[in-house]
Parts: structure tokens; sequence; C-alpha cells
């Protein structure tokens, strides 16, 4: 489901935008090339805190998720996090293998697992399973899961706290609607995307108590974590038909949490003579879907890329670490992306609002209650 800067937001932008590799690049290593590069020492023992010798070569394997490495989402920035960690270090071998459905999964990480790939590393949560039940086969193997907690000792939790982003895109969407209604739907009813509903929820409900405003949600219940949903990460043609949807019923803004279905909305955006804007998420949606720029109001961004590549840094440096990585708007894993070609419209007292939500957020001041939100 990636990210110049608008003076006043400052810091709230956030780079993490992967780029399409290659033409034949699929399957196959980054620069360095995964062919002729050697496995993590078998000494790194199963409790995965030992990692390689510093300096030492890595065969980091890489298992996507369905959409495919360009899907302008969150499997092409977890490569573009791959690609950069080679970049930095050559003795960061890389690879990935696609999954075309659910089913693949645990066949995918066995089998990179089996060619001392090391570590593994899965996209995406709906993997969970399967990298538990793969990590305890591959105990001297270091697994990485993205979007879902560690799991062993062997098994790394790379999360994100993107409510607090998709707050900051809910204050700016109600902030920005001119019909008072917006909307949100998501891809499937799982934490990493429900999440994102939650924030962009509470972001709506707190500008609404700010300024006296009701401005209304279409597509999600907070409460009863009941929303709509395509039921796909690639079908366009249903991400198009939902917007529309919302659209029907007056959003003016719509926030898709649903990767590449999401460019769906896009289209819909554009067929709507611009009665419609949206709010992309994950990426930067003028780098990754610059096709649909115009009507991209800003984007809830997670630097997937930057948690991949400081992950394989410090397993390069001699250690893998264990646990859980948790991108916050503190560290940067997480933000609100530029304006864009809607830096000029946005108000000046809109930017400075979102500026001190921001500081309140990271400050604790602003309590975000989402139940989706990673726990340390």
């Amino acid at each position: 489901m990636k990210i110049a800067a608008v003076a006043a937001l400052g810091s709230l932008a956030l780079a993490g935008c992967g780029s399409k590799p290659s033409s034949g690049s699929s399957g196959s290593s980054g620069s360095a090339g995964a062919s002729g590069s050697s496995s993590t020492s078998s000494s790194a023992a199963s409790g995965g805190a030992s990692g390689a010798a510093a300096g030492a070569k890595l065969k980091a394997c890489m298992v996507l998720d369905t959409g495919g490495v360009d899907d302008r989402s969150f499997n092409q920035s977890s490569w573009a996090g791959m690609q950069a960690a080679n970049k930095t270090n050559p003795n960061i071998s890389i690879k990935y293998v696609p999954s075309n459905s659910s089913s693949d999964y645990i066949p995918n990480l066995t089998k990179l697992a089996g060619q001392n790939c090391d570590p593994v590393i899965a996209v995406g949560g709906l993997m969970e399973s399967a990298v538990k039940s793969t990590a305890a086969k591959y105990p001297k193997t270091h697994f990485a899961e993205i979007d879902d907690a560690s799991q062993g000792s062997n098994d790394y939790g790379i999360q994100f706290n993107t409510a607090q982003a998709a707050f900051l895109a809910g204050y700016a969407a109600a902030g920005m609607t001119k019909s008072g209604t917006v909307g949100t739907w998501g891809g499937l009813p799982i934490s990493p995307v429900t999440i994102y509903m939650d924030g962009f929820t509470e972001g709506v409900t707190y500008y609404n108590t700010q300024k006296h405003k009701s401005v209304k949600v279409l597509g999600w219940n907070e409460k009863t974590q009941k929303g709509t949903f395509s039921s796909s990460f690639t079908d366009q043609g249903k991400g198009k038909s939902i917007t529309q949807q919302m659209e029907s019923q007056g959003a003016d803004i719509v926030f898709p949490v649903a990767g590449g279905a999401g460019l769906g909305a896009g289209a819909a955006a554009q067929a709507s003579n611009g009665k419609l804007n949206l709010i992309w998420v994950d990426t930067d949606g003028c780098e990754s879907a610059a096709q649909y720029c115009k009507y991209i109001l800003t984007s809830a961004t997670k630097n997937l890329s930057q948690g991949v590549q400081t992950y394989l840094k410090q397993a390069s440096d001699g250690t893998f670490p264990t646990g859980n990585y948790i991108g916050t708007l503190k560290n940067n894993g997480v933000g609100l992306a530029p304006f864009h070609q809607f830096a000029s419209k946005v108000p000046g007292a809109l930017k400075s609002e979102l500026a001190q939500v921001k500081t309140e957020i990271m400050s604790g001041k602003i309590k975000i209650t989402s139940p989706n939100q990673p726990k340390s």
C-alpha cells in the first residue's frame, strides 16, 4: 500500500518512496546480486541476538505479499529498503520472491531459509502464522516481519504506529472538506489497515471538537471496528466503485487504505471532474501514484524503507536486533507528506494547526486511542 516540503509544516514531510526495479530483476538480487554471497555464519544461535561478524556478508532475502514488487505501496517501499541497504553496503546481497496468494507464504519462506538466506524478511502482517511456523523450523535463521510483532527469539517485528500519521491526515481532511463529509475504506480488516482508519477517524473527531464542527466520516466505525473493505489489495475496479459510492454519499475527500487497489480511488477522483480528492497511504502518493498527484491532498506515510534498511545495517554491523521496532512521529517512522499541488490551497492556519497537533501527539498531550496500535 510510498512519500518539496511545505515550509509551514517542516518536519511533517517523510520520504519513504521506493523505486521500481529495473526490468528483469523480479526474484533476483539488487546491484550486488544474491549469487556469490554467503549466508550469515551458523554461529548465529537460535536466540537471535548474535549476528554476523561486523563487515561479514549477509544474504538478505525478502518474501513479498501479493501485488508485486511495483505495487506502489508496501511491497515496493520494503524492497526499496533492501536496495538502499545494498547500495550502502555491497556486502549485503539482496533477493526477493513474489507471492501470488497466501498459499505461497510458507513455501516462499521455507525456500529462502533453505537457500541459506539470513535474514529472511516477510512483508505484511498477513504472514504472521507463516513466519511463526517457519521461524520455529529454522531456529538458526533470523526472520523479520513488517507490520507484525516479534513472535520469537529469531523473529524481529518491524511495526509502525500509523494511527499517528492518519490522525494528522484526518485533521487535514476535516479542515479541507467542502461538503462536510469524508470517507475511508480498506483492503482487508486487519490491524495494519484498520489502524490507519482509526487514526483518520480520530483526527476528524478531534477537529470537530476543536472547531465545533460536525464533519462526517463514511466507511469506518472505530468503536465497533466495522467498515467498508474491498477484500483485496489489488482490485482497482472494486477500489473505484467503493470510492464512487462514497462520492455519491457526499464525500469529497477519501482515504483508501488498500495498496494497489487504492489506484482505483485515483481513477474515481479523475472521473469526478474535480469534485473528489484523496489522501494516500503508506507512501507519498505524488511519488508512487504520480498520475493522480493533482487529486492527492497529502499522504499518511510509514517509512518502510527506513525500517528495513536500519534492520539490515544493524545485522551487518554484527548483531541482529531482537524484539520490536516501532516507527512513530518522533523517530520519523511515520509522518504526513507534503501537500504538493495543494500547497497554495491549504490555509496557513491549517498548516500551523497540523504542526501543533503533531507536536502534541509526540508529547502525549493528544492521546490516540486506536486499539490497533502496536505495543512495544
